[in-house]
């Protein structure tokens, strides 16, 4: 009797928008992995799954398994970053965003007078509109990988704009020491590799310029206080999370000098307004209308919290100032 034949393996297809899982920390190569989290799409509620890990020995938090190129472009299309910011809107007002660049740019006036600054992952370039008041004689130009920059230029918010990643094949040879100073605010969490976007922005920069990274801190009591609902978790916009440690070795290993390390400032008071809004978004349009005092009170309690929020664990993010070497120290 012949043998009977062997049942087929059927191996489930591959999601095309995720890479295939990894079994290491992609910032230390450490194989001591724990999942964080696991989360669907929180604002478009689209079907999927998106786990971030995190290594048990540098505390790095990271997307796993990764969004592939086509699952990026598709989650950052202009179509959902209106939903974004359209989500935004109902959490912190035009006015309080407009605040908080001016804030920042106040706080970045101690820089000498640069003669140009690139904003990278600027957007519709509300910070360089907010910091033309701070430096007057600053040529602003933006990078950012939606039209949106170029919506800015042709408003006048930016003098030359750039559509992409600085990683990008041959945007870091195109800028190569063109700038004075080099933002990214809340960018280097979307990249897919973190170190290679600082040595591209070192690259861009001038000996003895400035680099400003802002980004959410992974460390933020809030992360395990409210779970999926921590906005910063940013799922599935977000890959990496860096801890503040982590960072500052980072760019001391590229040849930085580390100026400021700031954790008060860069705090933004929506953590429960924030989680609020995202549960409410997963139930019937007629059941948010009654929930508007709760957020009102939520937004309340966020900010009766920030000064103290800022100054604990609690804050939600940091800003870190770093100098390139100068040749002379090269």
């Amino acid at each position: 009797m012949p043998p009977s034949p062997s049942t087929p393996q059927v191996t489930a297809p591959r999601d095309p928008f995720q890479e295939p899982r990894r079994e290491d920390c992609p910032w230390c190569g450490s194989p001591r992995l724990r999942t964080r989290l696991r989360t669907a799409d929180p604002l478009r509620h689209r079907p999927g799954t998106f786990v971030l890990d995190e290594c048990r020995d540098c505390r790095h938090t990271f997307q796993n398994p990764r969004l592939t190129a086509e699952g990026l472009a598709f989650y950052r299309r202009d179509f959902y970053e209106r939903h974004l910011e359209e989500f935004a809107a109902r959490i912190l007002s035009a006015r309080a965003v407009r605040r908080r660049h001016r804030a920042t740019a106040h706080a970045l006036s101690a820089l000498r007078d640069p003669e140009s600054w690139l904003d990278v992952g600027t957007g519709h370039a509300r910070f360089p509109e907010a910091a033309k008041e701070f430096f007057p004689y600053t040529s602003f130009d933006g990078l950012d990988p939606t039209a949106r920059v170029e919506q800015a230029l042709l408003e006048g918010r930016v003098e030359e704009a750039h559509r992409g990643y600085l990683t990008t094949p041959g945007t870091a040879v195109r800028l190569r020491a063109r700038y004075d100073v080099l933002s990214m605010f809340h960018h280097l969490e979307h990249v897919p590799d973190p170190r290679a976007e600082l040595r591209a922005a070192l690259t861009a920069l001038r000996p003895g310029g400035h680099l400003v990274v802002e980004v959410p801190d992974p460390r933020c009591a809030f992360a395990r206080l409210l779970g999926r609902w921590w906005l910063p978790y940013g799922q599935p916009r977000h890959l990496h999370l860096m801890p503040v440690a982590n960072l500052r070795a980072e760019l001391e290993a590229q040849g930085c000098t580390i100026l400021v390390t700031d954790r008060r400032a860069p705090h933004i008071p929506y953590d429960l307004s924030a989680a609020l809004s995202l549960a409410l978004a997963r139930v019937p349009p007629v059941l948010r209308a009654p929930a508007a005092p709760a957020l009102a009170l939520a937004s309340a309690v966020d900010h009766l919290l920030a000064p103290l929020s800022a100054r604990t664990r609690f804050s939600n993010a940091y800003r870190i100032v770093a100098r390139k070497q100068s040749r002379a120290a090269t």
